[in-house]
């Protein structure tokens, strides 16, 4: 009840204006300015914005209408062996085990690993847990396993019609059935 009373106090002390009034009453004081009423013919410009989806507290990422994120197209796929061109893991190889599109970014296995402080419970004491953390797609290349050497990614249609991808500086095909496959199952297995 005494939360209330201050409440009423405070809000008798602030009175409301109406718009085309040039000064109103006071808050504590301090003269509240008011906008005045647009002239006659002058109409307001609405500017409209892209929807932001808060992801962190640190990054806004656009969205569509419907307010799924706006996905991007990247060259690497789940499977893929890429080596890491930037970073403090450069030059080392490793396979892509997640991909993050709204924001362009991989997770390769046993690479950019981070610690991880576990809070403990009742039944299990706390640890730290080594986990692999994203590196951004332009950092990772395809890697060509059979001749050792990283190369950017081509499209090119097969004699069925199927579109594939391609090493440029090998010429490998990257994208088969049997690959796939094989991602698959030792996705469901783990």
């Amino acid at each position: 009840m005494v939360g209330v009373a201050a409440l009423h106090g405070a809000m008798a002390c602030l009175s409301i204006s109406v718009p085309g009034m040039e000064r109103t009453s006071s808050f504590w004081g301090n003269p509240l300015a008011t906008l005045s009423a647009a002239p006659a013919g002058v109409r307001f410009m609405v500017k409209t914005r892209p929807i932001q989806m808060r992801l962190k507290r640190w990054e806004k990422k656009k969205c569509k209408p419907n307010s799924l994120p706006v996905l991007r197209k990247m060259h690497v796929k789940i499977g893929d062996t890429v080596q890491v061109i930037a970073g403090h893991e450069k030059g080392k190889v490793g396979e892509v085990s997640r991909l993050f599109k709204h924001n362009s970014t991989v997770i390769v296995k046993d690479l950019n690993l981070k610690s991880k402080h576990k809070k403990g419970t009742d039944d299990e004491p706390g640890e730290i847990v080594m986990i692999e953390g994203p590196i951004h797609s332009s950092n990772v290349m395809l890697y060509s396993k059979e001749k050792d050497v990283a190369s950017r990614v081509g499209h090119k249609f097969l004699e069925d019609g199927t579109k594939v991808r391609y090493l440029i500086k090998t010429g490998e095909t990257i994208d088969s059935t049997e690959n796939w496959v094989n991602v698959f199952k030792e996705g469901s297995s783990e």
